[in-house]
């Protein structure tokens, strides 16, 4: 797949505190990239640099072939943004905010009530067109952010903690649309989100940590170099304490010993059958990652 976002050596300071330093990497066309890092991390200030709302101090942004530097207003129609913060205009109807928002890239007339159609169906809006924004619940308000940033049929979506607030089934419903459109469409998806669930379905992952990149890869390659496994044992904390490695206790009668991989797990297992009565092994999980990586834990507000 060819590179659709290339960034290389990018700097960007505020006065003493260097937000970016010297990072660099591609997102592929037609993925899911997830970008994470705590707040302060430098991710809304790269973010910022590519949708042109602040100007870098070093290094090259590229998207879709085109140099940042120069090319701005053409790269804007290439990006469709999705703030945690949503930007709709809650006094405005769902239609009124469509219509307003398609205006400014000249999509009007039929051209509108065309793309409309097909946002409505893929959204299930029909029901809320003409209610107004503010009488929306936060699943419905937040299909209508999506449907926003997305009328002018970019190449890349990027998704500022898209679902945070959400409940399960509406994340899952937005989830399944977006998927949808990356296959349709090779739609490219730049996420930023403290589910990590969600970024452990990306096809590429970059931790951000005090404005370098700490660690990149595959959720798999990520987990194998940073996570390892776990075993969790289920029973008498007298036979976990025999064996003679670290663990933690998860609840009452269940502890965690982190493995290598899974052939220490067996290996420990066949040597001391009398301890696993009941357990299980499992991959560490990207929270895992994020904290082997960086040393402090993802969990809750901006990431």
């Amino acid at each position: 797949m060819e590179d659709i976002i290339r960034i290389e050596h990018l700097h960007k300071s505020y006065g003493e505190v260097k937000a970016v330093q010297d990072i660099s990497f591609r997102v592929r066309k037609g993925e899911l990239f997830a970008f994470l890092g705590l707040n302060g991390a430098g991710k809304s200030t790269t973010i910022s640099i590519m949708c042109g709302q602040l100007r870098k101090d070093g290094g090259m942004v590229e998207i879709n072939g085109k140099n940042l530097d120069g090319n701005q207003e053409e790269i804007k129609r290439d990006l469709g943004v999705v703030f945690q913060n949503s930007v709709l205009d809650k006094a405005l109807s769902v239609y009124d905010n469509l219509e307003t928002r398609a205006a400014l890239y000249g999509i009007t007339g039929k051209a509108f009530k065309t793309r409309l159609a097909e946002l409505t169906e893929l959204f299930d809006l029909k029901d809320i067109l003409k209610r107004p924004i503010g009488k929306l619940s936060g699943g419905q308000s937040r299909r209508v952010d999506v449907a926003r940033a997305l009328l002018h049929q970019p190449k890349i979506l990027i998704l500022d903690e898209p679902t945070t607030g959400l409940d399960p089934q509406t994340r899952k419903t937005v989830w399944g649309i977006l998927d949808d459109l990356r296959k349709r469409e090779e739609l490219t998806v730049f996420l930023t989100t403290h589910y990590m669930e969600e970024a452990a379905d990306a096809d590429y992952v970059v931790i951000l940590d005090n404005g370098k990149i700490s660690a990149e890869g595959t959720p798999l390659q990520l987990k194998n170099e940073y996570a390892g496994d776990f075993i969790t044992i289920y029973g008498d904390e007298e036979k976990v304490k025999a064996l003679g490695k670290d663990y933690e206790t998860v609840s009452a009668g269940v502890y965690r010993i982190a493995v290598t991989d899974t052939a220490e797990a067996t290996a420990l297992i066949l040597q001391n059958p009398e301890a696993f009565t009941d357990y299980e092994i499992v991959k560490g999980k990207m929270d895992d990652v994020f904290l082997a990586a960086t040393g402090k834990k993802l969990t809750g507000g901006e990431v």
